[in-house]
């Protein structure tokens, strides 16, 4: 049986979702088609917390509202080849599906560690985004009384925190960088968020790779054995480019190759997501960076040009922008941290601040807000940012050091940014912290 479409999107994620309403909103007279593996798909940033805060994988789902109010043709199915010359997918089912446009947005795959013996025990447990495997996962951690999180990165660290709500359980985690969270901040950030988890109980230990994996203990190649009825591995994800490679269309390390409209090597075939090829937003080099909000900024731009461009966009490349809340701290960073700027070769120059989130820091809810600001030291331009709070207020400031980035503002720029302020809910207009941590870097060059 063959079906047909205007807009054929592959896939159940975020960028899914998006691309199909933004192309259906953009082009009324079009029909949208959307397939993807399983009925229910989750929010792929709140899967730690299904397993604590939620209560479940079922609270975890994203709905298919929109689906529904755009008239938007969502098929449960798996596409598992294609003929781009015919313009024609090949569905599980045997169906198959012609389309003008089509859209992958297939997702990632989390890393499977082979090269650990035991990787594939019964239970060592992966971060995937099937909800059947996660609710195997969530009803493991009910009986287990000890978890080793392999990857101290942001999902390991948040599966970490949620764990940490069940008393009984004895949570340890293993990290081959010398600090937790080592990619996405500095020392001086993450060792706040380390001596927190620490004072929990929690076994952390960094600077150490894993060896093998086996029924009862987690070997690590200095010869130490971690107790362990339960391994969750979080050590990354890489693109799913299968269907692209069946299709034929360019392919990357780090994805398949997009313009910066998300136009593959075909001109009818876009990717947006974790599965399309990122560069970084400064060394221009391949990026890693795969977030949902990333993953949404492209399913935009994607799916408002599929018939023509109608929003002009330059490519300026991908910023990592990460917030999470761990051991009741707000962490936040966006573009280069001080190590990868240097790494990449950068003169810099640095500013740190802390104020209040509130003013006066009398209020009831007031917490203590920290900002690293870095910038090169040549010509002035912000190159990154993290803010640390006991609030929540640093989720937003690290949005606005962001659009900083992205417009490439300058240190006096930020000196004299105009901002709104108010008692109950920002700190005071007179000490700002991204202003003066601006201020702070103006003053050092001036005098040096």
């Amino acid at each position: 049986m063959m079906k047909e479409t205007d807009v054929l999107v592959v896939g159940g994620g975020p960028a899914a979702l998006i691309t199909s309403v933004v192309a259906a909103q953009m082009n009324p007279n079009k029909k949208i088609m959307t397939v993807r593996n399983f009925p229910n798909v989750p929010i792929p940033c709140g899967i730690p917390y299904a397993f604590g805060q939620l209560k479940g994988i079922g609270n975890n789902v994203m709905p298919d509202a929109s689906y529904k109010a755009f008239n938007i043709d969502l098929v449960i199915d798996e596409v598992v080849d294609g003929d781009k010359s015919k313009k024609i997918m090949e569905l599980k089912s045997g169906e198959k599906i012609k389309y003008d446009k089509l859209v992958l947005a297939t997702g990632s795959k989390p890393i499977v560690p082979k090269f650990i013996t035991g990787y594939d025990k019964p239970h060592v447990y992966y971060v995937s985004k099937d909800n059947s495997y996660l609710e195997k996962a969530y009803e493991a951690t009910k009986s287990a009384k000890k978890i080793v999180i392999i990857g101290a990165g942001f999902i390991g660290m948040e599966f970490a925190d949620e764990l940490l709500r069940e008393r009984d359980k004895k949570i340890s985690i293993i990290e081959m960088l010398p600090n937790i969270l080592g990619v996405a901040f500095d020392r001086e950030i993450s060792d706040v968020v380390e001596e927190k988890f620490r004072a929990t109980g929690v076994n952390l230990l960094t600077g150490k790779k894993v060896t093998a994996i086996d029924d009862n203990f987690v070997h690590l190649e200095t010869g130490e054995q971690i107790e362990a009825d339960m391994v969750i591995c979080a050590i990354g994800a890489r693109p799913n480019t299968e269907l692209a490679t069946k299709l034929e269309l360019r392919v990357e390390r780090n994805g398949i190759w997009v313009d910066e409209y998300l136009r593959t090597s075909d001109k009818d075939i876009f990717a947006v997501g974790d599965c399309a090829a990122k560069i970084d937003f400064f060394t221009r080099r391949p990026s890693k960076v795969m977030l949902a909000s990333t993953a949404c900024a492209e399913a935009r731009i994607a799916g408002a040009n599929l018939f023509g461009l109608q929003v002009v966009r330059e490519n300026k490349g991908t910023i990592g922008v990460f917030s999470t809340n761990l051991q009741g701290l707000t962490i936040a960073t966006a573009g280069l941290t001080q190590k990868l700027a240097e790494e990449a070769g950068f003169n810099i120059v640095t500013g740190t601040t802390s104020s209040k989130d509130r003013h006066p820091g009398k209020f009831a809810d007031t917490s203590d807000v920290k900002v690293k600001l870095i910038f090169s030291k040549n010509c002035g331009t912000i190159l990154g940012g993290q803010v640390i709070s006991g609030g929540k207020s640093a989720a937003e400031m690290i949005n606005v050091i962001s659009v900083a980035i992205q417009q490439r503002m300058s240190i006096a720029e930020l000196f004299t940014l105009q901002f709104g302020t108010h008692p109950l809910i920002t700190s005071a207009p007179t000490t700002y912290p991204i202003i003066t941590a601006a201020q702070k870097v103006l003053v050092e060059l001036k005098n040096r």
